[in-house]
């Protein structure tokens, strides 16, 4: 079965409180990925329409930071999906709803598996990319990937093609 990318759109909002910050004001890093993680889960199990367990989270940098008092918002999409994988992309934005301004954040692609009712992976549903982001998240979800099998020691270098291209010629 295949489903859209766009049917496992997920937007996320919460407020930042003094409970999510550091000492400077900030919402901690770690909480802001656990907003995420959730984000992203939902975006899956909207996709594949089971429980799913977070596989992998790729590199996070932080743009800008979210301040106390602001307004955070994650929209995670599945791109991608492999046997029982999926690869889900986020954007995140802080708003100031005082003075009226959205800024971004960060980004971050994350992995889940979908799980059967005894504990164990399952096939899930391929994506159908439909505009012309999604289109470019599906064509670069491979290559991701590969990077993310071969940095976990799940693949050989030389056994990835499309990684390898973007390096030899």
């Amino acid at each position: 079965m295949e489903k859209k990318s766009s049917d496992s759109l997920v937007i996320m909002t919460e407020l930042v409180l003094p409970n999510d910050t550091n000492n400077f004001g900030n919402l901690m890093g770690g909480r802001l990925m656990y907003w995420m993680d959730i984000a992203a889960a939902l975006a899956a199990m909207k996709h594949c329409a089971s429980p799913v367990v977070t596989a992998s989270v790729d590199n996070i940098s932080f743009e800008s930071p979210i301040k106390i008092g602001n307004v955070v918002h994650i929209q995670a999409k599945v791109t991608r999906s492999f046997n029982s994988s999926m690869e889900v992309h986020m954007k995140v934005w802080g708003e100031d709803a005082i003075q009226q301004y959205k800024y971004k954040s960060n980004e971050a692609y994350y992995t889940f598996v979908a799980l059967d009712p005894n504990g164990k992976p399952r096939a899930v549903n391929k994506v159908i990319p439909e505009t012309e982001e999604e289109k470019k998240l599906f064509d670069g979800a491979l290559r991701r990937r590969q990077l993310r099998l071969i940095l976990g020691g799940k693949l050989k270098p030389e056994d990835a093609p499309e990684l390898k291209a973007l390096f030899v010629n």
